[in-house]
């Protein structure tokens, strides 16, 4: 297996055959680009998620607001006082 190593030392396979600038650039863009797709949609997830919690707790506050205003309209009818 070791024969079919063609670089005599580690240096000579990091300077791969005079290559190294293109060869380690695609590796370095390779990993930024797995990077980039693994971060943003986790990223973007907790934003959704964030959002749709906003959304829950803005509702919930609609409709107290909207059954606090029905009760008042309801005390308004019984006492005779409609606007």
């Amino acid at each position: 297996m070791l024969d079919a190593i063609q670089f005599s030392s580690f240096s000579e396979f990091l300077d791969m055959g005079g290559y190294a600038f293109n060869v380690w650039s695609v590796y370095a863009l390779f990993i930024i680009f797995l990077v980039v797709n693994l971060l943003l949609p986790i990223r973007k997830k907790k934003q959704i998620l964030q959002e749709q919690k906003r959304r829950l707790i803005v509702n919930r506050e609609m409709q107290k607001n909207n059954q606090g205003a029905k009760g008042l309209d309801n005390l308004t009818d019984a006492v005779g006082e409609n606007s």
